[in-house]
């Protein structure tokens, strides 16, 4: 049994990692704000530690007594951050967590990046870990928050501290509080057929594997390496459908042409800026056209298969949204 710290244990994949951990015997403590709601630990048996990401004192104290520490926090809803709060918590974030755990004498540290943070390549086959990060900062700041944090992963690693990094793709499943990744079900939900459907794809998977998989990362991932965690790569065409299919409504058939995608990313930058709320961005916007997708046979080999299909991932994040009254 070992005791490990959990940062933004209280959101989606942060609260899963904690019950995994719960379940396989851990002792765990969870950081989180005094004011923080704790509805997706209900029922789990922690010890909570006060403060955040950005409160070094807080972490010092946190991670006192920790063999482990799974840094999942992080501002994920990029489209609804300030580009400021963003890069504070990502990026100086995940250095003072990397400090606070070398201070209390961490055994292993679990970063929590994204596959936002993998390059992409020329040949638009899918991307592996090796592919460093080849976006534009300006037009995605998500991803290039992420990749500044893996640099200051890969200094500590260098000198010295024992840190694995995981790069989650969109992550479905229930639990998902701040309708993240479940927007795409939410939507098709609400929208049906209107739903616009472009050319391009996505790589997805089930946050119980990517619970697993992060634990499997603290008892035998390889220091100072990256794996990709993903189940599936799917065209939007055949993701919507299977979402339609999931929650019962007419299968999405409004095609949009990817020509028009870099002119409707200029006008929702330009609303935004203006201070009109639009509920996408221009970088989920620009990115709709493209085929983004990555190799998993490095965590599937190294931290074994996933073990949820995306089929009963949707029709699980379905019920629970419907459940809990979101839809």
């Amino acid at each position: 049994m070992v005791k490990a710290l959990v940062t933004g244990g209280t959101g989606f994949v942060g609260s899963h990692v904690a019950r995994t951990l719960v379940e396989a015997g851990h002792q765990v403590r969870i950081l989180h704000r005094a004011s923080s709601k704790l509805n997706a630990l209900e029922g789990l048996i922690y010890e909570s530690a006060f403060g955040d990401v950005t409160d070094q004192p807080a972490l010092r104290a946190a991670c006192e007594g920790c063999d482990w520490v799974f840094h999942v926090a992080a501002v994920a809803d990029y489209w609804r951050a300030d580009g400021n709060h963003l890069m504070h918590v990502n990026v100086d974030g995940t250095r003072y967590v990397l400090q606070a755990a070398k201070e209390a004498g961490v055994k292993r540290v679990v970063f929590t990046s994204s596959a936002a943070a993998i390059g992409r390549r020329n040949d638009g086959q899918p991307a592996s870990e090796s592919v460093r990060f080849n976006q534009s900062p300006a037009n995605f700041p998500y991803a290039y928050s992420k990749a500044l944090a893996e640099e200051f992963v890969l200094e500590a690693v260098e000198q010295g501290q024992d840190i694995v990094t995981v790069n989650p793709v969109v992550v479905m499943g229930p639990g998902d509080l701040n309708k993240i990744s479940g927007e795409f079900v939410l939507a098709i939900a609400k929208w049906g057929a209107l739903v616009p459907v472009t050319a391009g794809g996505v790589a997805v998977t089930d946050v119980r594997d990517v619970a697993r998989w992060h634990v499997a990362a603290a008892e035998h991932g390889r220091t100072g390496e990256r794996y990709i965690l993903g189940t599936e790569n799917v065209a939007y065409s055949y993701w919507f459908m299977l979402i339609a299919d999931t929650v019962g409504k007419s299968r999405p058939g409004f095609h949009v042409p990817s020509s028009l995608l870099p002119i409707t990313a200029d006008i929702i930058g330009l609303l935004r800026r203006l201070g009109i709320n639009v509920p996408v961005d221009s970088t989920q916007t620009r990115m709709a056209g493209q085929n983004i997708f990555f190799e998993f046979d490095k965590a599937w080999s190294e931290l074994g298969k996933p073990r949820v299909d995306m089929k009963t991932s949707l029709r699980d994040t379905y019920n629970w949204y419907h459940e809990h009254g979101f839809i």
